[in-house]
């Protein structure tokens, strides 16, 4: 079995692909400084490295002895908003410094895109093919660290895949981060028995994946990348979205989550939000064809693990192995 790194790995995202990478009997290593991902998260099995991954002299530690990296740490959309400087540093800044550790061992990368690339879908399902009009800083980030995948791979010989993940939604996903989806929002409204916040008139469409089904996307896309080293073809970069294909709107969102719940759907309704976008839907053609890999979670079924894995935010814990990882990342550097 092969070591693998998963920065921002403690995430909600990360810490379901961790799960899944260990069940498969691999061995993980974790790269977080828990400025959103929380260490309870995380399996005890795996190894946590507390560090900064925009920080070039930590990420080439973490990328150490690994047989490839997944890249998903990043400062999500209001992080953008509210610091554009910063979360720059994070998303492209960060993203640079895998693809740049990556290129000196050759070490595969599949990281985290982002539907905001597209900006509005409008009616269409989004391809790969179809134009990029990012409509925030996130967005315009996550566009460039494609641009940067394909350079790793023309000019540095890395093999890069980007997911452009949509809506994803599941357990651990903190309804109190700013980087929270409506669904975690809705599901901790319905087991606080309030009623559910609904921006404009509720019309917006959504392509909501559960999680489990993005971290397959992950590992089957590792899993290519891996086999085209083996291989010995020449290192690519490809693009895949992560999605369902299938539409939801808002307001049937919030009348499923409610009588999945046992209440009666109970709306707040608030102003449209700017820049909200009324429909942004992809299409899982080619990961479909090319990963070979499909959601399989039905939106309700996705829904009904969420709300009954709902628990209250647990105190913050260390994991068994930041002290070890604090103090051996710490020593490594000073030499």
């Amino acid at each position: 079995m092969a070591q693998f790194l998963v920065t921002g790995g403690c995430g909600f995202i990360g810490s379901h692909l961790v799960d899944q990478l260990l069940r498969q009997g691999h061995r993980v290593r974790v790269l977080d400084d828990l400025s959103s991902g929380r260490t309870h998260n995380l399996a005890p099995e795996a190894e946590l490295m507390l560090g900064d991954v925009a920080d070039p002299a930590m990420t080439a530690l973490a990328m150490a002895g690994v047989s490839g990296c997944f890249h998903l740490a990043a400062a999500g959309t209001a992080a953008s908003r509210e610091d554009w400087s910063g979360s720059h540093r994070i998303n492209l800044g960060g993203t640079i410094a895998v693809f740049d550790a990556a290129r000196r061992r050759t070490v595969p990368v599949v990281y985290a895109s982002a539907a905001a690339v597209y900006g509005d879908g409008g009616d269409q399902r989004q391809s790969e093919m179809a134009p990029t009009r990012p409509l925030n800083a996130y967005g315009a980030d996550k566009l460039g660290c494609e641009l940067h995948g394909r350079i790793a791979a023309s000019q540095h010989g890395v093999p890069t895949a980007g997911l452009r993940f949509f809506n994803v939604y599941g357990p651990r996903q903190d309804p109190a981060s700013p980087h929270a989806g409506v669904i975690s929002l809705f599901a901790a409204c319905a087991a606080a028995g309030t009623a559910l916040p609904l921006h404009g008139d509720g019309e917006q469409q959504r392509d909501f994946i559960f999680v489990a089904d993005v971290a397959a996307h992950l590992t089957a896309a590792m899993d290519r990348l891996l086999e085209r080293q083996r291989d010995r073809r020449p290192a690519a970069a490809a693009v895949f979205n992560v999605c369902t294909g299938q539409p939801t709107r808002i307001r049937d969102l919030a009348a499923l989550i409610a009588r999945l719940s046992g209440q009666p759907p109970r709306l707040t309704m608030l102003p449209p939000r700017a820049g909200d976008i009324r429909r942004l839907l992809g299409d899982p053609t080619a990961a479909i064809r090319h990963l070979r890999v499909a959601a399989t979670t039905a939106l309700e079924d996705g829904l009904r693990i969420t709300l009954t894995r709902l628990q209250p935010e647990p105190a913050p814990a260390l994991h068994p192995a930041a002290p070890f990882a604090v103090h051996w990342s710490s020593r490594l550097l000073s030499q």
